[in-house]
């Protein structure tokens, strides 16, 4: 499994723009795909995509990791139907990956494990249609917690991001369950960090702060994160990490002036246009998919193709090992423990804390291995982050420590108070309010109320260990970050 995955949501306009991001993907290193039905024509043009990648490179093609979603809440013969259709769409006999798409409720989970989608699932592997299953979740940490305890997922799909740690626990202990874990768009939904703000340019200069974001994940050993790219040039950061791991190469060194992607490094084998991009980190429309041939060296040669491998420590030994960089090779003659034989993790409580974006940044780092992805500039940089932030905040920081909860009135205080950590610590305005807008109009993928829900009753101001004026913070929220609605990519 890739330290990356291409995720097929934004490349949408038409068959030639697929084609285009395909191709640099694979070219910067990039063996995993993800897509599902309700990515509009993406299974469409993927597929037509891939279908001539197998005709130019067989070889190539079939080093190809292939995951797609189905929703929850169908009855057998209807998710059948719509399997088999995925299948046609994809040009694919098989999927490596099959995921439950936004198990986020526990009527989902129900569903999955007890209802038609238990019965659907048993039968796509019956029938050889699927090698592996999962499960997205944008759902609350408890529920999770049962689907991983649940010994039927093989990965997960989660909202990981150096700003929103809440479920790094869950992961870390899926991880060493054997379980593969793929973080949900840590450049978008882990706050816009294509297009970062000049405080959060400043606080993490010498780098650029989606360079941080990816660098952090897979420090904690995160199997693969996604990228949803519009453009070959959305895939500069990963590309110039995968050719450059270590930073060696200076490829993460930039001004604050400069926002921009870096260009391509020479060895990861981007077209010139990949390269191109502006500001906001979105490159311009790609040259045709033909006119450069593929990288496709050792890079993943032997990539497994049925499970993700959870990311070793490196220098442990473990079977993770090949991860690390541009090569995640498996070691000849061994072989992976099959994802359902494997055992399965004590998944901690999510009440753990673990979700304040700012402390402990550096402590967490510092905790885990060392290896390519964080070396002391980009640890002292994440620390530096936190400080930033804790100063802008000042008595006014929320500690994410969720003791705040349950509020009577079901506001979701910490998430809320999160949002307002992102725009006054580090000037996130866009992405915060944005975020915020999207409460309660987006059913069961995000929060239902916002700040305004808060009634004043003080019900959760003893319990917060910092003592925080919690209802004044909750009024400010609002203030700062209610907007007009905007649509949402799809939905």
């Amino acid at each position: 499994m890739t330290p990356f995955t291409l995720g097929t949501m934004r490349a949408l306009d038409s068959p030639a723009q697929m084609a285009a991001v395909l191709e640099a993907a694979v070219q910067a290193g990039i063996r995993h795909l993800e897509t599902a039905p309700a990515y509009g024509p993406a299974e469409v043009f993927l597929g037509e995509a891939l279908q001539r990648l197998e005709r130019r490179d067989p070889a190539l093609r079939r080093q190809l990791v292939l995951t797609s979603k189905l929703l929850p809440g169908c009855s057998l013969e209807q998710g059948q139907a719509q399997l088999r259709a995925l299948l046609a769409r994809l040009a694919s006999p098989q999927l490596d990956n099959l995921a439950v798409h936004g198990l986020n409720t526990p009527e989902h989970l129900d569903w999955a494990l007890r209802g038609d989608g238990r019965d659907l699932l048993a039968w796509a592997e019956a029938e050889g249609l699927v090698g592996q299953l999962g499960f997205s979740s944008h759902g609350a940490t408890p529920l999770i917690e049962q689907a991983l305890a649940s010994g039927r997922f093989g990965f997960c799909s989660l909202h990981l991001h150096l700003f929103d740690r809440e479920r790094l626990p869950l992961a870390r202990a899926a991880l060493a369950g054997g379980i593969g874990v793929m973080a949900i768009s840590p450049a978008d939904k882990g706050g816009r960090l294509y297009d970062p703000p000049p405080e959060l340019l400043a606080d993490c200069a010498p780098f650029h702060p989606l360079e941080l974001a990816y660098r952090f994940l897979l420090d904690q050993g995160i199997s693969t994160l996604t990228l949803g790219a519009a453009q070959p040039g959305d895939l500069a950061w990963a590309a110039a990490l995968l050719a450059d791991p270590g930073g060696e190469g200076g490829c993460g060194r930039f001004s604050p002036e400069d926002s921009g992607p870096p260009s391509a490094p020479a060895a990861s084998g981007l077209p010139p246009a990949a390269a191109s991009g502006g500001g906001d980190g979105r490159g311009s429309a790609a040259a045709a998919p033909e006119a450069a041939q593929p990288a496709a060296g050792a890079a993943a040669d032997a990539v497994d193709r049925l499970a993700f491998r959870p990311a070793g420590r490196r220098g442990a030994g473990g079977p993770g090992d090949g991860l690390c960089g541009a090569a995640p090779v498996q070691t000849p003659g061994t072989a992976l423990v099959p994802a359902a034989e494997a055992a399965r993790p004590a998944i901690p409580s999510g009440d753990s804390g673990a979700g304040d974006p700012f402390a402990g940044l550096a402590v967490a780092a510092a905790a885990s291995r060392e290896g390519p992805w964080l070396g002391p500039e980009q640890r002292a940089a994440l620390a530096r982050l936190e400080a930033a932030g804790r100063g802008r905040l000042a008595e006014s920081r929320c500690g994410q420590c969720r003791q705040c909860l349950p509020c009577p009135n079901e506001v979701p205080i910490p998430a809320l108070l999160r949002l307002r950590n992102l725009a006054v610590g580090h000037g996130m305005v866009p992405f915060a309010s944005e975020r915020y807008s999207l409460i309660g109009r987006a059913g069961h993928w995000w929060e239902q109320l916002d700040a305004s829900a808060c009634l004043r009753c003080g019900d959760c101001l003893p319990r917060c260990p910092l003592q925080l004026p919690i209802p004044d913070l909750l009024a400010d929220t609002h203030r700062r970050l209610a907007a007009p609605p905007r649509r949402r990519l799809w939905g």
